[in-house]
């Protein structure tokens, strides 16, 4: 990847703790003409001096490396929640999320009772050709117990070189006797974009997270759609619903699948020329890394059917952009509870020991001038279906300690959505979970009150639009 494409890539991630979300772009450090103020030589003496009584009182010893890694990790973490420093191995990690490729098993797993259960298994990849369903429990990596591992390191285990081996110790609910089977590794092509012909004429495309291939992905999961239904559509619902993100130019694709040529998608403020971006519904702002055009099989009509896209607290950072743009563009209608409100960008600058920082560089803004920062996207018709439990106890931008504030004066906790006259709460929200459907569900507006409702709008649209045209 050329350093100039290195430039206009931005991630949002999700953070690790408090559900929160990252913008970030990454950046060549060596690009950057960055001009260093004095160093101040006092604060630096008091930063030696506390290492060396660590060194040399501490009860214990304490290797030079862990007290210098976790001095920069305080110093970036000190300035708001999302600047962080990354090791080689959790900069490698990022790269691999954001790029929706690495090298394992093609298996998504969860956690239950001390061990991993597969939550479902990749089609057309090694953990799927060997057998193994949703369901089952490894309780065995190679000769490693997995009780008491953590996910995260269970995962490790399981990634690995492509053409490498690794043996896996299954158990199934009615096998008599654990199962065991050997696999190889491949290359894992993650798929970010879900869809399903919801009902005749009305589509529906779930979006997990912003992915280098994402708007690629969604052009080619609406022509299935346009296909199977034999049509137009009628109607489209884009779920954005706990999508913490992906890459930037991934949301911009998205959000140009559905608006004109040359729309403006989201603008960037910042301190530095670099930091300051209009980023519109432009080929150059979203084309594949060899140019191409990730939108070239997308029908044209998708850019005329009436829309709806849902989102809740855990829509972030990319998924805000896109519902904000849509909504300020009057493009669709935005359905479910406020989202998370992470409106600030990280930029990650790589380091000669292949790590990197992520460092806050700039603010967000919708088309309209908006700042999403510590407020969210409030949706045009609020639906919470039973979720307001989740949207109580949440976490959000606001709640994170020492985030930045709001340019706009707008910083705030929304509270749990009410739902309006467009969309009455449910008899028994107990019974209507407002969730996504998990991984390997299929969407079911019976079981989905937030997909029901979005259902229901885009019919009650239909009716209006025949009837406008019929007088």
């Amino acid at each position: 990847m050329s350093s100039q494409r290195l430039k206009k890539i931005a991630l949002i991630c999700a953070g690790a703790l408090a559900g929160g979300a990252l913008t970030l772009s990454i950046q060549a450090y060596a690009e950057k003409d960055a001009s260093l103020s004095a160093l101040p030589l006092n604060e630096l003496r008091t930063f030696a001096e506390v290492f060396g009584r660590i060194k040399q009182d501490y009860v214990e010893p304490v290797d030079d490396k862990k007290l210098i890694n976790d001095a920069i990790k305080g110093m970036l973490t000190g300035l708001d929640p999302h600047s962080d420093y990354m090791t080689p191995d959790e900069f490698k990690d990022l790269r691999e999320k954001t790029q929706g490729e690495f090298g394992g098993l093609g298996i998504e797993i969860g956690a239950e009772d001390g061990l991993v259960k597969v939550v479902a298994p990749y089609e057309d990849t090694p953990a799927q050709k060997a057998g193994i369903k949703s369901g089952d429990f490894i309780v065995k990596i190679d000769d490693t117990p997995v009780r008491g591992l953590s996910l995260t390191d269970a995962v490790k285990r399981m990634r690995g070189k492509p053409g490498t081996k690794v043996t896996l110790t299954i158990a199934r609910k009615n096998a008599d006797k654990p199962i065991v089977v050997t696999l190889t590794r491949a290359i894992i092509r993650t798929k970010s974009v879900k869809f399903k012909l919801i009902e005749p004429g009305y589509g529906y495309v779930r979006v997990t997270q912003f992915q280098e291939h994402t708007a690629e992905n969604l052009a080619s999961a609406i022509q299935n759609m346009y296909t199977s239904n034999k049509g137009d559509l009628k109607g489209l619902v884009l779920d954005l619903r706990d999508d913490p993100g992906g890459l930037l130019n991934g949301a911009v694709g998205v959000a140009a699948a559905f608006l004109p040529k040359d729309t403006l998608v989201v603008y960037t403020q910042g301190r530095t020329s670099d930091s300051k971006m209009h980023l519109t519904a432009t080929l150059a702002n979203y084309a594949n890394a060899d140019g191409s055009n990730p939108l070239a099989k997308l029908p044209q009509q998708s850019r005329k059917v009436p829309m709806v896209v849902l989102v809740n607290g855990g829509s972030a950072s990319a998924s805000e952009i896109v519902a904000g743009a849509l909504q300020d563009s009057k493009r669709a209608l935005i359905l479910g509870t406020q989202t998370f409100g992470k409106g600030s960008v990280q930029s990650i600058l790589p380091l000669t020991n292949d790590g990197g920082i992520r460092l806050t560089t700039s603010r967000y803004f919708t088309p309209s001038g908006r700042s999403i920062q510590a407020k969210g996207i409030t949706p045009d018709i609020l639906a919470d279906g039973g979720d307001s439990a989740y949207q109580a106890f949440s976490v959000r931008e606001a709640d994170l300690e020492g985030h930045l504030a709001n340019p706009n004066g707008d910083d705030t906790r929304p509270a749990p959505a009410k739902p309006t006259a467009a969309a009455p709460a449910p008899a028994s929200d107990a019974t209507k979970p407002a969730r996504p459907a998990a991984n390997g569900d299929e969407p079911d507006p019976a079981n989905d009150y937030q997909l029901s409702q979005a259902l229901n709008t885009l019919k009650v649209q239909q009716l209006l639009m025949k009837k406008a045209a019929s007088q």
